[in-house]
């Protein structure tokens, strides 16, 4: 199976640095680990077989069960924003076809992500085993509730867009963490919204107008 990955991965290799270059770097995403991630993970193989010629494509698309997997820019600008580093963990809420956990898993020491979709919080544990993916541990779940078992994180990264910041996410943040979170009503523009978190205290930095599907809630 290693062999066929591998196969597969290469045929979309000129696909994804393309990707790369012309998405993501010229709209100036920097940082060399959000790159190199960027550039590593396959993500034709994060996506339904009949949409894999348009995973490197500058849009979302869709997974199934009303979700989608976002465009590659925006995956890319939520992972430089929150500044990772490779002895940090991370906490990710909405795991969907599981693209995001493993750009994070490139890059930080533990990546944990819960998905409120059963059927996709499985395919994605699944996939993610199945290339390789040690150092990521998926539930199922209502993410609003976070993960206070593994808490505090010093990353926090949610994928659906939620009317306000979900408080157990900010109670679980570590001392200088930062979270990354669409905050908005679901069928609008919403804002992406970069929380830090200093002596015990939140700032909250407004980013760019994102689209994303809505925080489901069990």
């Amino acid at each position: 199976m290693a062999g066929f990955l591998q196969q597969q991965a290469d045929q979309f290799e000129p696909m994804r640095q393309r990707m790369v270059k012309t998405q993501i770097m010229n709209r100036g995403i920097s940082n060399p680990a959000v790159l190199d991630a960027m550039r590593k993970v396959p993500r034709h193989l994060f996506v339904p077989k009949e949409y894999q010629d348009e995973a490197y494509n500058d849009y979302p698309l869709p997974i199934g069960y009303g979700q989608t997997i976002s465009q590659p820019y925006i995956v890319a600008y939520m992972t430089e924003v929150i500044r990772p580093g490779s002895r940090m963990k991370a906490l990710e809420i909405g795991t969907g076809s599981g693209y995001q956990a493993a750009i994070l898993a490139e890059i930080v020491d533990k990546v944990y992500t819960i998905e409120i979709v059963p059927e996709l919080a499985k395919e994605s544990e699944e996939r993610l085993k199945k290339l390789g993916y040690k150092n990521v541990v998926c539930k199922y779940g209502d993410g609003y509730q976070g993960w206070k078992e593994y808490a505090p994180f010093d990353l926090i990264i949610v994928t659906a867009a939620a009317e306000t910041i979900p408080q157990p996410l900010i109670d679980q943040l570590a001392e200088d963490g930062r979270l990354v979170i669409p905050v908005g009503k679901p069928s609008a523009v919403q804002e992406l919204q970069l929380v830090v978190k200093k002596k015990s205290k939140t700032e909250i930095k407004r980013l760019t107008f994102v689209r994303f599907v809505p925080f489901k809630r069990l």
